[in-house]
């Protein structure tokens, strides 16, 4: 029976509105991504990872990442770590702040995280990476949840005997990359992988990776079993591709409908970030939107050289004046939401 990505489904006591989950990924989920994905039919979103030892040092643009508004929910903050106590912490003001699950990263294959001991290393520790879900699952109410990779190497097989261990130590959901950590981002998912896992566990599964069209998310979640598919780079700058892969059919935004939805994002952004943040870490995302709305590659180059995000607002309008009248639209249909700030005393804005 073919699956219906609208429909719900369930980790522990949360419910999940969609089977699309957007992935967390760093220096991309801020809020204003978050927000825009639940917007376009992601029914769980992830933050960016969040280091336990930021928290536990009280690191003000760490605990920035703990900021979380009203309709972004469900929400999981992503937390990474290799002690089991700085963990339990964490995880500790994450739900203080809010959020709605707990996810655990043992699959950033990035250096400067493998190389503390967090990350995919903990793949390989099979001991101090239930001790870490075991401490989190303990410290916290809210249900715990890791995303992992299939194992450090190439043909690893790693996750499927981790996998009910996490179980047993507490993990609600498991999230499977079927990538190695070596390959990074390079090869195929083998999500035959994922279906091993899906009869090994009794939690839901997710599947990540190479979740790119809606024929392809059915394909993954008919032969894997999973309850869910993750999206990630697929998303970048192109929230338009969550509706697409949820109901399979492409509507290709206008010039006006990209400019507008890009207007925004810069602007919650900056209220999200600040001026100076935001306007260094905006520059990689107007390649990834313009590019769907078919603007020239100067213009692209022309809106990095700019020096403020209002600069590249005004650029925007005068490039596209109809994008003013979608943008009024996209506003009207916001919520409104002011957000929680976790009580620590921190900006309201993620230090900026």
């Amino acid at each position: 029976m073919q699956v219906n990505l609208r429909d719900s489904w369930q980790i522990g006591p949360v419910l999940v509105p969609s089977r699309l989950v957007l992935a967390p990924m760093a220096g991309v989920s801020v809020q204003a991504f978050r927000r825009q994905g639940r917007r376009y039919g992601a029914g769980l979103v992830c933050s960016e990872m969040v280091s336990c030892a930021g928290i536990h040092y009280r690191n003000e643009r760490t605990l920035g990442y703990l900021r979380i508004a009203e309709d972004e929910r469900p929400l999981a903050v992503q937390i990474f770590g290799s002690e089991p106590a700085l963990m339990a912490e964490a995880a500790q003001m994450v739900e203080a702040a809010g959020a709605d699950l707990v996810d655990i990263n043992f699959g950033c294959p990035v250096r400067k995280v493998t190389k503390t001991g967090a990350g995919a290393t903990l793949l390989e520790q099979p001991d101090r990476a239930s001790g870490i879900v075991e401490a989190v699952a303990e410290a916290v109410s809210v249900p715990v949840t890791v995303k992992m990779r299939r194992g450090l190497e190439d043909g690893s097989r790693t996750c499927l005997s981790l996998g009910p261990q996490l179980v047993e130590a507490g993990a609600r959901s498991l999230t499977l990359h079927p990538r190695s950590a070596r390959q990074m981002y390079t090869g195929e998912a083998d999500h035959r992988l994922t279906a091993e896992l899906v009869e090994l566990v009794d939690v839901p599964v997710v599947a990540s990776g190479d979740v790119v069209s809606h024929q392809r998310a059915l394909e993954i979640l008919e032969s894997t079993g999973a309850e869910a598919v993750m999206v990630g780079r697929a998303a970048q700058g192109n929230p338009w591709t969550l509706r697409e892969i949820m109901d399979g059919v492409e509507e290709a935004p206008s010039r006006a409908e990209v400019a507008a939805e890009l207007i925004l994002f810069v602007r919650e952004t900056v209220r999200e970030l600040g001026e100076r943040r935001a306007a260094s870490f905006l520059k990689k995302f107007y390649g990834w939107y313009l590019r769907r709305g078919g603007f020239p590659r100067p213009f692209v180059q022309e809106l990095v050289r700019l020096e403020s995000t209002q600069d590249v607002v005004e650029r925007l309008l005068i490039a596209e004046p109809e994008a003013a009248a979608a943008l009024a639209r996209l506003e009207a249909e916001l919520p409104d939401s002011e957000g929680t700030v976790v009580p620590l005393p921190i900006s309201a804005y993620g230090g900026g």
